[in-house]
C-alpha cells in the first residue's frame, strides 16, 4: 500500500510539472491543444511503462518529460495516427531502454515484473535472496545489453505481458521471429542471472 501511495503521489507531481508544455515557444496553439490532450489521455501508461523498465520513479519522470518535449518540438507535424497509444507505449519502452544504456546503471525493479521464472526454482521469491537489490540490477543490466529488437520484445513480453502474437503485430514481424529473438534474449538474461547467483560477474 505504501508503494502504491508513493507512486500515486509521484504521478500527481509528474502531471503538475508537465503543465509547462503549454507554454513551449514555437508550438502553435492547435498543436499545444493536441499535445495536452495526448498527455492527459496517455501520461499514466507512459509513466508506468517507463517505471517498469527503469525501476525508478525519477527515471520514469525523465522518460515522460523527454517523450512529450520531443512531441512538443514537432509542432504542427504532431500526428501519431493511426494509433497514438501504441506509438507512445513503444516510445516509452525505447526511451527507458536508452536511459538505462546511457547511464550504465540500474535502479530497483520488482522481480515479479521481470519474469520470475528466470530465477532458479525455489528462489523466485525475492525476500529469500539476501542480495535482492543487486540481482534486480543484474537483470536490468542484462536487458540493457540486448539488441534493440530483443530488448523491446523482452520488455513487451515480460514487463508488459504481451504474448508473441501481440508482439509480432506491434513490431510488424512474424510470431516465429518473435519466438526466436525472445529465446535468445531470455537465454542471455538467464545466463547473467545464473552467473551472478554462482558468484560470477554479470
Amino acid at each position: 500500500m505504501e508503494r502504491e501511495d508513493l507512486q500515486t503521489k509521484q504521478e500527481d507531481e509528474v502531471r503538475a510539472s508537465a503543465t509547462h508544455l503549454r507554454a513551449i515557444p514555437g508550438t502553435a496553439p492547435p498543436a499545444r491543444a493536441t499535445l495536452e490532450s495526448l498527455f492527459r489521455e496517455h501520461y499514466d501508461r507512459v509513466f508506468r511503462t517507463a517505471y517498469r523498465v527503469t525501476g525508478s520513479v525519477v527515471d520514469a519522470e525523465d522518460v515522460l518529460q523527454t517523450i512529450f518535449l520531443r512531441l512538443a518540438r514537432r509542432g504542427d507535424e504532431l500526428n501519431l495516427e493511426p494509433n497514438p497509444a501504441s506509438y507512445l507505449h513503444r516510445a516509452a519502452i525505447n526511451a527507458a531502454l536508452d536511459l538505462l544504456r546511457q547511464r550504465g546503471r540500474s535502479g530497483a525493479v520488482a522481480l515479479d515484473d521481470v519474469a520470475p521464472e528466470l530465477l532458479p526454482s525455489g528462489q523466485a521469491n525475492p525476500e529469500t535472496l539476501q542480495k535482492d537489490r543487486e540481482l534486480r540490477r543484474v537483470v536490468q543490466r542484462a536487458v540493457g545489453k540486448l539488441g534493440d529488437n530483443q530488448a523491446e520484445m523482452f520488455v513487451l513480453r515480460y514487463f508488459e505481458g504481451y504474448d508473441n502474437q501481440e508482439i509480432a503485430k506491434v513490431m510488424g514481424t512474424s510470431p516465429m521471429v518473435v519466438a526466436v529473438l525472445l529465446h535468445r534474449a531470455r537465454a542471455r538474461v538467464k545466463q547473467a542471472v545464473g552467473a551472478y547467483l554462482e558468484g560470477g560477474k554479470s
